[in-house]
């Protein structure tokens, strides 16, 4: 039983991940209610999971606030864009669908291909403002390329997702699960995903060599010359007292 309850226990581990992920979950629910933060909920909710399934050691709401507080301006002005084009591809179909007018169906075809990029870019837009410092475009770009370059695990982030929204309205005695994990759970699971991708572009911390720690041979006859030259003028000093 000693140690079932161990804190280093592999169960008990398991446990605190589950009881940060619903305290996560949360806390991005609240944050989200205005709308207009959004974003920078989203932001925060990513760079939170990142450090659980890296097992950094981090307070959960400490975390989440300082992510929240450092990206607000760049996240929410991302959020407005992101509104703006999916409202606009979002009209385009209904408007090919219900107005009636024959269009041609290479526009049909153009659009769909459009949003479909659009959610491939989506995918990975808050996690990389989550761990990365760019500019709103540069951001937009690799997330892009992000999606593109690793569309099987794109496939599945989208699927992560999904299942929440599936669950809530098919499995509805399931539904408190939903609730306590619906946010959470997929951004856990996707940063499952994307962990190796984003190790790739992280700068590598450089370990100092004894070489590094050497002081050049210049400095160090500089250095033995206000040695000698300390001394000397100590001798003097003592010689006056004398």
């Amino acid at each position: 039983m000693g140690r079932l309850f161990n804190l280093d226990n592999p169960f008990m581990l398991a446990l605190n991940k589950l009881a940060d992920l619903i305290i996560l979950n949360f806390l991005t629910m609240i944050c989200c209610i205005p709308v207009i933060t959004i974003g920078a909920s989203m932001t925060a909710l990513h760079y939170v999971a990142l450090k659980i399934v890296r097992d950094e050691e981090t307070y959960i709401i400490k975390g989440f606030f300082k992510s929240f507080k450092q990206n607000f301006k760049q996240a929410t002005i991302m959020w407005i864009i992101i509104l703006l084009v999916g409202g606009i591809l979002i009209g385009d179909f209904v408007i090919l669908n219900k107005s009636g007018i024959a269009f041609p169906a290479w526009i049909r075809t153009a659009l769909i291909a459009i949003g479909i990029l659009f959610v491939f870019a989506n995918m990975h837009t808050f996690p990389m403002l989550a761990k990365f410092e760019n500019t709103i475009k540069g951001t937009f770009k690799n997330s892009l390329y992000m999606g593109i370059l690793s569309l099987p695990k794109t496939l599945l982030m989208m699927i992560c997702w999904v299942i929440p929204a599936v669950i809530a309205i098919y499995v509805y005695p399931a539904l408190p699960i939903v609730i306590m994990l619906g946010i959470s759970g997929p951004a856990f699971l996707n940063a499952l995903l994307y962990n190796k991708n984003f190790k790739r572009f992280e700068p590598q911390e450089e370990v100092a060599s004894d070489e590094d720690w050497t002081v050049p041979v210049e400095e160090e006859e500089e250095l033995r010359d206000k040695e000698d030259d300390g001394a000397v003028s100590e001798d003097s000093e003592r010689e006056k007292q004398i």
